[in-house]
């Protein structure tokens, strides 16, 4: 028997240490990295498609995407990058103000002194700069009354100094201010009189909280998918409209925005993966965007995928879908005008409604923003 093979264990117990493992322990201190909070009905935000084992790098990506979207905008910039309230042609305007000379009296006294040196030095006559020449060139004499006027001069100006300045004592000296400082009016939208410090604790409070963030990530479940979600206020831009700016701008100047992403989806509604609740779900989006009563009639097609679900009818849920939008608009599978996507991660269905689909190259940003094949 080995001499190192069944020793007890010297911190006590009586059992044997096997070579090569190492207890493990939590970090003493440091917080446990808890993951995100599972992808649940009742949300809306957006559904990503990525490489596998490149969400976490997919996920930073699509957040600093969605955040320079959306501020353009609020800010009121389309695709085209140009704020809405500036003017495409600028106001050229040349403003002339009363206490400055124009440009055209310098010339004119220019030119007139040009003129009258001419003239002068037609005539014979000795003109102002040949005068100076000849005072320069005769040597200056200093006489004594000279100097008793400087001096005179020099000790007058001290004396006015020394009435005009306050003493050095009295100017080291802190003088309190006798008129206390005006506060200033321009003070922000909703400060309610805070303090500054008061109100960047708020924000940083807002920016901690998951709940209070604009958009905050929900795990899917779904290898190489990820799910952001948005919470939306009154008056600002959905994802929907977020995505269609993201896809035109992606087409038209094909300028790389992303390594790792795929398709970028928006979510409306998200619900449970069954029949009914998919019917529940789906109504207010069918009366916003194909109503009963409108003059246009619009064409569309259902986009079904399913994701670690086998369990679902392909054909009944885009039946279920179809048969909820009313009569007047049509299927129309080869050119949709706008097209109702249903994506199925687990038990969790999400859907979205949104236009161009096929020529935004399935809204894939990886194929929009890749240089065209020759």
């Amino acid at each position: 028997m080995a001499s190192g093979e069944g020793k007890p264990n010297p911190g006590g117990g009586g059992g044997v240490v096997a070579k090569g493992r190492k207890r493990k322990y939590l970090p003493h201190g440091k917080p446990v990295r808890k993951g995100a909070y599972p992808l649940r009905p009742g949300v809306q935000g957006f559904f990503l498609t990525c490489d596998g084992g490149r969400e976490r790098q997919a996920t930073r990506e699509a957040l600093s995407l969605l955040d320079s979207f959306y501020e353009d905008l609020v800010d009121g910039k389309g695709s085209d990058g140009k704020p809405k309230s500036i003017p495409d042609k600028p106001l050229n305007k040349k403003i002339t103000f009363a206490d400055s000379d124009s440009s055209d009296d310098e010339e004119e006294d220019h030119s007139g002194e040009v003129t009258d040196d001419t003239n002068n030095a037609d005539k014979g006559e000795t003109t102002p700069s040949e005068q100076q020449k000849e005072v320069s060139d005769t040597p200056v004499v200093p006489s004594k009354d000279n100097e008793e006027q400087t001096d005179n001069a020099d000790e007058s100006k001290l004396k006015k100094q020394r009435v005009q300045d306050p003493p050095i004592s009295e100017q080291t000296e802190p003088k309190e201010p006798t008129d206390k400082p005006t506060e200033s009016t321009d003070k922000p939208k909703g400060s309610n009189d805070k303090p500054i410090d008061d109100l960047i604790d708020e924000d940083l409070k807002e920016l901690g909280d998951r709940k209070k963030r604009l958009f905050a990530t929900l795990d899917s479940g779904c290898n190489g998918c990820i799910f952001i979600q948005m919470h939306k206020r009154d008056g600002d831009p959905g994802p929907v409209e977020i995505v269609q700016n993201m896809m035109s701008s992606a087409a038209s100047t094909r300028k790389h925005m992303s390594r790792f992403i795929l398709r970028f989806l928006p979510t409306e509604v998200t619900c449970y993966a069954s029949e009914e609740e998919i019917t529940k779900a789906i109504s207010p989006l069918v009366e916003k965007y194909f109503p009963k009563e409108s003059s246009s009639v619009y064409k569309f097609a259902v986009l079904y995928e399913a994701r670690s679900n086998t369990g679902i009818d392909r054909m009944k849920i885009i039946n279920a879908v179809a048969k909820s939008v009313p009569q007047p608009h049509k299927v129309d599978l080869s050119s949709p005008d706008r097209t109702i996507i249903v994506q199925i991660a687990k038990t969790i269905c999400m859907i979205g409604v949104v236009e161009r689909y096929k020529e935004l190259a399935k809204f894939n940003l990886r194929q929009l923003t890749s240089p065209p094949e020759k």
